[in-house]
């Protein structure tokens, strides 16, 4: 390749790096309000659960 379409492609590499994509929102949830929302400890609380039922032997 030459000098010229390496300073090209090495552009072209730096232009899309420099995009950001912002994080999906859950469409569902923007078109249809009945749907349960999950409350942020809801998580923790299931990873406690999970990490007691590994401690114990059955």
């Amino acid at each position: 390749m030459s000098k010229r379409e390496d300073q090209r492609i090495a552009a072209l590499a730096k232009k899309n790096a420099e995009k950001v994509i912002p994080p999906r929102r859950d469409r569902a949830a923007q078109f249809d309000s009945t749907l349960r929302q999950k409350p942020e400890d809801e998580e923790a609380e299931t990873k406690r659960l999970f990490k007691d039922m590994k401690r114990r032997e059955f």
